[in-house]
């Protein structure tokens, strides 16, 4: 069976046979890709990123979704990811961050019709010598995030030097800022200053490339200036701020939610132990729900004794080390709760909502850490709510 359900399941549909599901509101992504684009100039372009299976929401459908709501670019960081958005018939131009350099990468990039990026004249010069062309290609400029990319003294001769080969266009020149989400500006303003220099420096020359671009989702929220002709949004489409200081610039809604059924229920004395370690134990009669979700499904072991999960809109806490396939939950105060009855582990129930930030505050990690690990073995459900 598909890993991604049909569109418009609503969540009472869900069958009973689920163990454990992501549920992803497609209408939340599209209500966020409208707010962002309400704050960009006409002129400038929205490029839905949705590598790492869009950020675990789904890739597909979440570039159908934004396509649909305004954007008009996708982007992606592997071969593979560019290949899946085509054979799901999607037309709009894909970026593939990642580089490209055997023959056969190659080709595929030239048969599914996706932009690479590009960091050096050698890397150029695999795809010229390839005469598959004319393919677009991106040159990535190193302004300070020391990854990949042409330094950006550098760049302006070797995009001279490019424009050059045959069976090349170069479509865009773009960077990609270190500290955006950081409340100290002077590593970010020092990479746009180099930016906008080179961008100034190839207009005054007849030589700019149709489109410039440097702003992730945090430089998109706080920075205008750093715009230019295209922006790149990852994790704001998804109803997460790239950092709390962002909160007041637009309304975002989460998208996703990670539910999961309890199986079995059964009372313990005071002082018994619970799952691996016994790294819990009770200190009075202990209801215990098992919840069939564990780190296989790619919550993390380290969450242990941690976190709570959400049953009937009140929280319950975790307890015991989280094991592959199950890991335990409190339920004492609970007496109504039964096997077969759906828990939340991320998003909304009732008035109480489990974030993301959440788990990743509690990790000492990033909200994309938790998104992307969450496994393909947990279905995609996917809504229009």
């Amino acid at each position: 069976m598909s890993n991604h359900q049909g569109l418009g399941w609503a969540a009472d549909r869900v069958p009973s046979t689920r163990r454990a599901w992501v549920e992803v509101d497609l209408g939340a992504i599209r209500r966020n890709v409208q707010a962002i684009r309400r704050l960009l100039r006409p002129s400038t372009q929205f490029m839905s990123v949705v590598k790492a299976d869009g950020y675990g929401h789904g890739a597909v459908a979440v570039a159908r979704t934004a396509l649909s709501a305004g954007a008009s670019w996708l982007a992606v960081a592997t071969l593979e990811e560019g290949i899946q958005l085509r054979q799901a018939g999607i037309e709009a131009p894909i970026l593939l961050f990642g580089p490209t350099i055997c023959k056969k990468e190659i080709e595929a990039v030239a048969e599914h019709r996706l932009q690479p990026t590009v960091c050096s004249l050698d890397h150029a010069r695999r795809f010229s010598e390839a005469g598959l062309g004319p393919i677009q290609i991106h040159l990535k400029v190193d302004t300070g995030m020391s990854r990949l990319g042409v330094a950006w003294q550098e760049a302006q001769d070797l995009l001279n030097t490019i424009r050059l080969l045959p069976n090349v266009t170069v479509a865009s020149l773009y960077s990609h800022l270190a500290t955006a989400d950081a409340a100290d500006p002077v590593t970010t303003a020092q990479q746009f200053e180099r930016f906008a220099r080179l961008v100034a420096m190839l207009e005054k020359q007849g030589t700019r490339p149709p489109l410039a671009h440097l702003a992730n989702s945090a430089a998109t929220l706080a920075l205008p200036e750093t715009h230019f002709d295209l922006v790149r949004i990852g994790l704001a489409q998804y109803g997460l701020y790239p950092a709390s200081h962002l909160q007041e610039v637009v309304v975002l809604h989460p998208a996703l939610s990670v539910k999961a059924r309890i199986v079995f229920i059964k009372t313990v004395p005071p002082g018994t132990g619970v799952s691996y370690g016994h790294t819990f134990r009770t200190g009075r009669p202990t209801r215990l729900a098992t919840v069939s979700i564990g780190y296989g499904d790619g919550i993390p072991r380290a969450l242990s004794n941690r976190i709570d999960f959400l049953v009937r809109g009140r929280r319950a806490r975790q307890v015991g080390t989280i094991t592959m396939d199950q890991c335990l939950i409190d339920v004492t105060d609970m007496p109504d709760t039964f096997e077969g009855e759906i828990t939340t582990l991320l998003g909304q129930d009732g008035d109480e909502r489990i974030s993301v930030a959440e788990w990743a505050e509690r990790l000492g990690t990033i909200p994309y850490e938790i998104l992307t690990v969450l496994s393909p073995r947990l279905p995609r459900i996917f809504s229009q709510d």
